[in-house]
């Protein structure tokens, strides 16, 4: 890879985690003002665990996840990030750190989860990543080891936040939002079809998932106003 290419491609992973590298600015805020309102979702348990996802693919869930777990860590929560897209993962990038061992290696019990997360810039904040992709993504996704991961993840951890795949590509992402405490759904403005989105939330909520709240991604800005885009 040419060196300006290499430079290119640090200069959008610091992007993509904005709250990060720039925690001051206005879009940053606007993850926190996120982080708020899903704090005060209506849940009544204590959140303990949280699912991000978005119909199709390219509509900035992966980003959205990632910078909610640094602004949920900046706020003092021992937070553990978790890739299960375990078909097509990114956060090994976004963070710069080595997927040889993640989730999927601690789903066929090969290591244990202290020896699969690993630690970032952010205080307060651990990723596990998703490790070699699977055959079988979703039985793995949906198995006993996945229940036990998140308990013990649970005992560790303030808040688990999980990168999922798609919800209309495939089926993973209704296996997990089950299990998780509630799930936040990501929209791309001019991109999602109104369809799409309307059938993402029938899955979802088949699979009895709690819907706590919509992010639209990519919204053009207007006076006075801030928008995002990845």
């Amino acid at each position: 890879m040419a060196r300006k290419d290499k430079e290119k491609l640090f200069q959008l992973r610091n992007r993509s985690l904005i709250s990060l590298t720039n925690p001051k600015s206005s879009i940053a805020e606007q993850f926190r003002t996120v982080r708020t309102s899903i704090q005060f979702s209506g849940i009544e348990a204590d959140l303990q665990s949280l699912l991000v996802t978005s119909p199709s693919p390219a509509e900035g869930k992966s980003t959205i996840a990632a910078n909610l777990a640094v602004v949920f860590a900046q706020q003092g929560k021992r937070t553990l990030f978790i890739d299960s897209d375990l078909r097509k993962p990114t956060v090994h990038y976004t963070f710069h750190i080595e997927n040889h061992i993640g989730l999927t290696n601690i789903l066929t019990g090969q290591v244990t989860l202290e020896e699969a997360v690993k630690t970032t810039r952010q205080e307060n904040l651990w990723v596990l990543t998703s490790g070699p992709i699977p055959p079988n993504p979703s039985e793995l996704l949906g198995s006993k080891g996945m229940d036990a991961l998140l308990e013990k993840a649970k005992d560790e951890f303030d808040l688990v936040i999980f990168d999922s795949p798609p919800v209309l590509a495939v089926t993973d992402a209704q296996v997990l939002s089950n299990l998780t405490n509630g799930v936040v759904l990501v929209i791309n403005s001019g991109k999602t079809k109104i369809d799409d989105a309307k059938k993402t939330k029938e899955l979802l909520e088949n699979a009895k998932a709690k819907i706590l709240g919509v992010v639209l991604n990519n919204k053009k800005e207007q006076a006075n106003q801030y928008y995002y885009y990845e």
